[in-house]
């Protein structure tokens, strides 16, 4: 079946089987590999893209139904306003450790704030509920998160615990 994608403002044709998952045609077909595959079922997050602005799973989402509807993936999310200032934010905050679900953390944090700008520590922890960090920098995301929301990114080499929603 031929099917034309459209993946970070460029179209792609590609000839597959409408019931491959999105994940596979980005990755093995096109040759973009910043998208990860994690665990296969839509659990961990790793495989978030954007269609249309808003997060999906892309391991789980036949390829058939994109559509018309606008893929964008890691390698073109920084071109964004709001994936420009999560970004900018990761590297300050220093978020990544081993770094394989950090793609999908950044496409999550990235939806989240273009929908809402502002959010709170529960708004923070709803969209992000659904990716996994093997390492645990939980604390570090929502610093990013928050830092990326006011727009003021700024070099952290510790977090200080009110910086996270704690006790001051």
């Amino acid at each position: 079946m031929s099917l034309t994608l459209k993946i970070n403002g460029h179209q792609h044709t590609v000839d597959i089987e409408g019931d491959t998952p999105l994940l596979w045609v980005i990755r093995d077909v096109i040759g973009m590999t910043g998208t990860k595959f994690g665990c296969g079922i839509a659990q961990c997050g790793a495989c978030t893209v954007h269609l249309d602005g808003q997060p999906v799973r892309s391991c789980v989402l036949p390829v058939s139904a994109v559509g018309t509807r606008e893929v964008t993936t890691i390698e073109a999310v920084g071109a964004t306003d709001a994936g420009k200032r999560i970004q900018d934010a990761w590297l300050a905050v220093d978020v990544v450790q081993c770094g394989y679900c950090q793609s999908g953390q950044i496409m999550s944090a990235a939806a989240l704030l273009k929908r809402n700008p502002a959010p709170s520590d529960a708004d923070i922890d709803a969209a992000m509920s659904g990716n996994i960090c093997r390492c645990a920098t939980y604390v570090r995301i929502r610093a990013a998160i928050k830092q990326a929301a006011t727009g003021k990114i700024e070099v952290m080499q510790a977090i200080p615990v009110h910086a996270v929603g704690g006790r001051k």
